[in-house]
């Protein structure tokens, strides 16, 4: 069987029935998935992850930014949540916050900086800094401009803050996670959006009129435009990863395009994408390294039906939805038997790698 090495998936806990981690643990291995990030620092995840090979990104949540601001609490905050559990559970990164720049508390935003200083030196005073990174996914929204991708910029109320950001990130060799859903553009304007080039689909594309670099799809677009965005603030060797990219499969009636059908293409195409270990126009020989959301659908996430429908799995372990291959068509959708549901994903992996050459 072929891997996807560059290939990650959001573990969110937002549901009242999900399975034990021991269970999520066997559909990752049987997936083949060995990247995973959570939102949390759940002890019985870390306790579970140990010896498994899977690299883990945890989180420092967003109401304890203010505290951990305070390097004793920081010490105490990594001595606590994950000294313990390394270098048994693979703890790969520490994501201070989620999407802190674009929050509705803006008080947030001051914290961020200094949380990371101070949980980067808790590192550093437990010899930790060589293994773990620090870094926060963002949201598109921190950008004022996106197209064409060299227009690429931040919005100006967090420039200030975004330059410190950026100037911890190059000191540390820390990536920039952003959080790139092309279903939003294309839920927000149907009519001006082409779905073949949101979905990977062969599309004619667009070509950036500054750069004359040809875009196939819009995920790719949306990084690169990150990537000008850092270079506008005199930064340009920041890699720039997606911290969380997917599809929902079920949305209110005026979310047009969250189908099953639409779910699959474009996780199906991305996988394959993954497989060639493809970097975007701009930064062609980087491999662009992605983490999809959601492993599950989670039923208690506030918000639009699509929020809580996300997920390749519905807690049970069965599939969401048929990813559209002859491989999945055997499997019955009613099975609630996760050995039986994980292995024909892991075959539609394995699959989609055969059919598309390198």
């Amino acid at each position: 069987m072929l891997r996807v090495a560059s290939l990650g998936i959001n573990y969110g806990q937002v549901g009242s029935n999900l399975p034990p981690p021991d269970k999520v643990l066997d559909l990752l291995s049987s997936l083949m998935i060995t990247k995973v990030k959570i939102y949390d620092t759940n002890p019985q995840i870390l306790t579970t992850f140990a010896n498994s090979g899977v690299e883990l990104i945890v989180t420092v949540e967003n109401q304890m930014l203010s505290v951990v601001m305070d390097p004793q609490q920081a010490l105490q905050w990594v001595s606590t949540h994950v000294k313990p559990y390394f270098p048994a559970t693979k703890i790969t990164e520490i994501a201070v916050g989620n999407e802190v720049f674009t929050d509705d508390d803006t008080s947030l935003i001051g914290y961020l900086v200094p949380a990371m200083v101070s949980i980067h030196g808790a590192l550093v005073q437990l010899g930790l800094d060589k293994y773990i990174l620090v870094s926060t996914p963002n949201s598109l929204a921190v950008l004022e401009e996106s197209f064409p991708p060299s227009a690429g910029s931040f919005k100006g109320e967090v420039s200030a803050i975004m330059s410190e950001y950026l100037r911890f990130l190059a000191s540390t060799g820390s990536p920039f996670w952003i959080n790139a859903y092309p279903y939003f553009a294309y839920k927000g304007a149907p009519e001006n959006v082409s779905l073949d080039y949101v979905l990977f689909n062969k599309n004619p594309g667009m070509v950036d009129p500054y750069t004359k670099l040809h875009y196939d799809n819009m995920l790719y677009a949306q990084v690169d435009a990150v990537v000008y965005a850092m270079f506008r603030l005199g930064y340009s060797g920041i890699e720039v990863r997606v911290s969380e990219t997917g599809w929902p499969s079920k949305g209110d009636p005026d979310e047009v395009g969250a189908t099953p059908a639409n779910a699959a293409v474009y996780n199906r195409n991305l996988l394959r994408r993954q497989m060639r270990n493809e970097g975007t126009p701009l930064r062609p020989n980087t491999r662009l390294e992605v983490y999809l959301f959601a492993l599950f659908n989670e039923d208690m996430k506030p918000g639009p039906t699509s929020e809580r429908n996300y997920g390749l799995f519905e807690p049970d372990g069965t599939i969401a939805y048929n990813v559209g291959l002859s491989a999945l068509s055997t499997t019955s959708s009613t099975s609630t038997s996760t050995s039986t549901s994980s292995s024909s994903f892991s075959f539609f992996l394995t699959s989609s790698a055969d059919k598309v050459k390198p």
